[in-house]
Order: C-alpha cells, then structure tokens, then sequence
C-alpha cells in the first residue's frame, strides 16, 4: 500500500523558512520521482517542485530561488527546504510521486505565512 507521510508545516511569518519531510512507503523510492505539491482552499493541486531518480529538480516559477527540493533515498524520504516564505505560499503541502499516483494523497501539512 502506497502511503505518504508529510510533516514539517507550521505557522511562520513573511521572509521565515520552514523545512518539510515527507516519509514514503509502498514504492520502490529511488526509482520514482517525486514532487510536492501544495493546494488552496477552492483550487486545484498544484506541483510546485519535482526531483527526478537521478537528483534532477524543477520548480513552479513562484518559487524557484526560495524552495530546495532534496531526497534521501536510503530514507525513503523527500525534503522541501522553503525559505523568504511569503503569504501567498500559504496551504496545504502534500507529496507525491511525479507523476502523481491518485488515491495516495496523505493528510498534508499547513504552512501558513502571516504576520
């Protein structure tokens, strides 16, 4: 059974960074890439940034410069390292394959940036 396990979330404010993990099980880890992915109440999932089996990375424009993806492989587990957070970052973070796998989704964790 393929699960996702995401922690790290909390209440930071404009410019403040927070790290998140996500613990993953049921999936051959180092052979998936893998993303995060963070929704808005009312809109759609949206993949904010991806790292491939090789270590390669991309990013949502929004973000790119203030988030680092990361993973550990020997810990089935995969990092968002998010920095100079800014309001519009708030939601909820999920992670997932790349593609992502449906029915998997885990709880998420929220990240919200305010003053």
């Amino acid at each position: 059974q393929v699960q996702f396990e995401e922690s790290g979330g909390g209440l930071v404010q404009p410019g403040g960074s927070l790290r998140l993990s996500c613990a993953a099980s049921g999936v051959i880890f180092r052979g998936q890439s893998m993303g995060w992915y963070r929704q808005v109440a009312g809109k759609q999932r949206e993949l904010v940034a991806g790292i491939s089996r090789m270590g390669f990375t991309n990013y949502e424009d929004s973000v790119k410069g203030r988030f680092t993806i990361s993973r550990a492989n020997a810990l089935n587990t995969v990092y968002l390292q998010m920095n100079n957070l800014n309001v519009e970052d708030t939601a909820v973070y999920f992670c997932n394959t790349d593609p992502a796998i449906d029915d998997t989704w885990g709880q998420g964790t929220q990240v919200t940036v305010s003053s």
